[in-house]
């Protein structure tokens, strides 16, 4: 599986609205591995200053990762292939 980075803005969601796209993304991720699809929500990361999400996914495709994000009515901006960085101590 390959890592993908999902671009969205989200201008005025506020903190409860942020939690529900989360909660809606982990949900939709679990439904899709039930059904045999092979994704998984890893995490988001919300810059307030831009209005903008940044969320990661474990996905088997492009296409699975756009498809999680549509069941869980996530608008998004763009999705691209991201590589993962080792971070201090790797």
């Amino acid at each position: 599986m390959e890592t993908y980075l999902v671009e969205r803005y989200l201008p005025g969601i506020g903190r409860d609205g942020l939690r529900a796209l989360t909660e809606r993304l982990g949900a939709a991720s679990a439904d899709l591995r039930a059904r045999g699809v092979a994704v998984n929500y890893l995490g988001s990361l919300y810059l307030p200053q831009e209005e903008s999400c940044f969320c990661r996914f474990e996905a088997s495709s492009a296409n699975a990762a756009v498809h999680v994000n549509e069941l869980a009515e996530a608008p998004f901006a763009r999705i691209s292939l991201a590589l993962a960085l080792g971070g201090v101590g790797d």
